[in-house]
């Protein structure tokens, strides 16, 4: 089968398409025929030796979509030829509060999604939303179940509620704007680019802000008078603005931090005004489970940025190292 290495590091130059036998399932492992697998900002990482416990060489690759084409002997025989959407992690544990201490991503050190086959636990595939394409359906593990826990699960928000999304244009931001836009959410959202915050608008974003100004926000404040829940993967120093404008008794819910530790927190403001700042990473397979369950019902169809062939999987980092993308950036396996 064609899959992409990375044998080492430097950037996504360093990937390559190779020829590798083809997997076998162990006796409780499915083996998916692979449709279509999608970027995140994690692979890049990778790439760049910016990612703990890198093992080279390694297939990466969380995101993935396609067909069961062969069962372990232990496997449920229902599942062969299902089409199916795949969790994108290991070992999250019993406990649905946080995950366990052998927790891990799909794709690095296990086997990833960009290849044409992967074997997964036969626990691991969920049914593909049916009004999905393949491209749409790849688009959702990894950042649609980060979005989806941060939002659902620890913010806990409600219809009517309003919602400020940081950094739109990112695959957890985007997915945490659709998720709230279909459950009746008011939602806002910040971008240092004004093509994306009319992009998100056209998505159903009730407005944004541009980040850049110093002043954001106070725009915000006023755009909104406050905002119940602000999703936020980027910390640093607009982290101030965000607790800033949120109303009593609001949560702030942190999934990243690409830009750093806060460099303060007003704590009267913390305990006068009863705010709750609350961690979150990924999800567990139930919440990953519910999550297409709203997918389908309420027919959400992911962002997509681009599509490319598996062939041009260098090119597709590329855009996503650039962050030029709004949505998810997608491989076509063929």
């Amino acid at each position: 089968m064609k899959a992409v290495l990375l044998r080492q590091l430097g950037g996504p130059e360093q990937l390559s398409i190779e020829d590798l036998a083809l997997p076998e399932p162990s006796p409780d492992q499915v083996r998916v025929r692979l449709h279509a697998s999608a970027l995140n900002r994690r692979d890049v990482w990778i790439t760049l030796g910016q990612y703990p416990g890198i093992r080279l060489p390694c297939s990466m690759g969380s995101d993935g979509a396609g067909v069961v084409d062969q069962l372990g002997p232990d496997a449920p025989a229902d599942l062969l030829g299902q089409e199916v959407v795949i969790y994108p992690a290991y070992d999250w544990g019993n406990d649905p509060r946080f995950p366990g201490p052998t927790f891990r991503v799909l794709g690095m050190p296990d086997p990833g999604c960009f290849a044409e086959y992967l074997c997964v636990p036969a626990g691991h595939v969920f049914a593909k939303p049916t009004h999905l394409n393949w491209e749409q359906a790849a688009a959702i593990p990894l950042a649609g179940l980060t979005a989806w826990r941060a939002l659902m699960t620890q913010a806990a928000a409600q219809p009517g509620e309003t919602v400020l999304v940081t950094g739109i244009g990112g695959g957890v931001a985007t997915f945490a704007m659709k998720w709230a836009v279909a459950l009746g959410a008011r939602v806002f959202v910040t971008s240092g680019d004004e093509a994306k915050l009319e992009q998100a608008r056209q998505m159903g974003a009730s407005g944004g802000v541009n980040y850049r100004a110093e002043d954001w926000d106070k725009q915000l404040a006023k755009l909104t008078g406050g905002v119940d829940v602000v999703i936020d993967g980027t910390g640093g120093p607009a982290f101030k603005g965000c607790f800033s404008v949120l109303k009593p008794a609001g949560r702030l819910v942190v999934y990243g931090a690409t830009a750093g530790n806060p460099p303060g927190l007003d704590m009267v403001r913390l305990f006068f005004r009863q705010a709750r700042i609350i961690g979150s990473t990924m999800g567990s397979p139930e919440e990953f489970a519910a999550m297409l369950r709203f997918v389908e019902a309420h027919h959400v169809e992911p962002a997509i940025d681009r599509v490319f062939p598996l062939a041009q999987v260098v090119a597709a980092h590329q855009r996503l190292l650039a962050a030029e993308q709004l949505g998810k950036i997608i491989l076509q396996h063929g």
